[in-house]
């Protein structure tokens, strides 16, 4: 039995519908990434996952209990979120922010100890942030300010981490240093990851297990060697495409076809409105 499922979930916001009798596994131990055009339900699943957003039909299970059923502490030591857009308290610094990734471990008698001190340590310098420890977060770029957060959510330590677009606001310098971070993470650390990524061919690089959705359904799942195809792409994303393997990982690489190649009836149309004699369109 994996320790997070989906069964069955309905999930939508007041009387919008996003998905509908949805169910998923994450595989225990493993880099899921789950993938999809704008609106497709990516997001939703992950905050009914995160146990964020309760369905209105069906249930989310962590460890075989229903998640709303659960103490939010509770769930909160086993499960990490990096929500996808995040607001820090007014004039918190970045080392009492990251430190808040530690409060489910607290409790009456347990305070803070050298332990947590260590911890909260650990994640901004393998974050990178470290040096920024005594900055206000509010005065932070926005890739700084989502390294700090991810800083938090790794002091949380917990065997199940989520994280919604993870790289937002970053270059491609640190989405490949957080990618990297995640996939330590799964590798040495033992942590299953759930990821909302944009980049397919991010997703396919770095996930051990792979979602692809569209339409608040799950169109294909498995290893990405195995599920992203060029005719997978097209039915997901409406994009053609080749899959070739990455000279690099070996993993797909997602190669857009040519705007010639990709929109012929849209380019014949435009030049059959232009008119005979017309110049070309640009």
């Amino acid at each position: 039995m994996q320790r997070l499922t989906a069964e069955a979930v309905t999930l939508g916001y007041d009387r919008r519908v996003i998905a509908r009798d949805l169910s998923v596994a994450i595989p225990d131990h493993s880099f899921t990434v789950i993938v999809g055009p704008n609106a497709c339900g990516k997001s939703t699943l992950l905050r009914a996952l995160s146990r964020m957003l309760r369905p209105t039909r069906g249930q989310v299970l962590l460890d075989g209990t229903a998640i709303h059923a659960m103490p939010a502490k509770k769930v909160a030591r086993i499960l990490g979120l990096l929500p996808q857009s995040s607001l820090a308290p007014d004039g918190i610094t970045v080392a009492d922010l990251v430190a808040r990734g530690r409060y489910p471990h607290q409790g009456p008698l347990r305070q803070w100890s050298p332990d947590d001190e260590r911890i909260v340590g650990e994640s901004m310098v393998s974050t990178g942030v470290a040096d920024l420890a005594g900055r206000y977060v509010d005065e932070l770029s926005g890739g700084q300010r989502q390294r700090v957060w991810i800083a938090m959510a790794l002091a949380q330590r917990t065997p199940l981490l989520l994280l919604d677009e993870p790289t937002t606001f970053l270059d491609i310098q640190h989405q490949i240093d957080v990618l990297d971070l995640c996939a330590e993470l799964h590798e040495t650390g033992g942590r299953t990851l759930v990821a909302v990524l944009h980049d397919l061919n991010h997703a396919a690089r770095y996930a051990t297990h792979l979602i692809a959705m569209r339409d608040g359904e799950v169109v294909a799942q498995g290893p990405p060697a195995e599920i992203v195809t060029a005719a997978l792409v097209e039915r997901v994303f409406g994009l053609r495409c080749q899959v070739i393997e990455d000279p690099e990982t070996g993993t797909p690489l997602v190669v857009p076809a040519s705007r010639e190649r990709r929109a012929p009836a849209v380019r014949a149309a435009r030049a059959g409105a232009a008119g005979p004699g017309s110049p070309p369109p640009a």
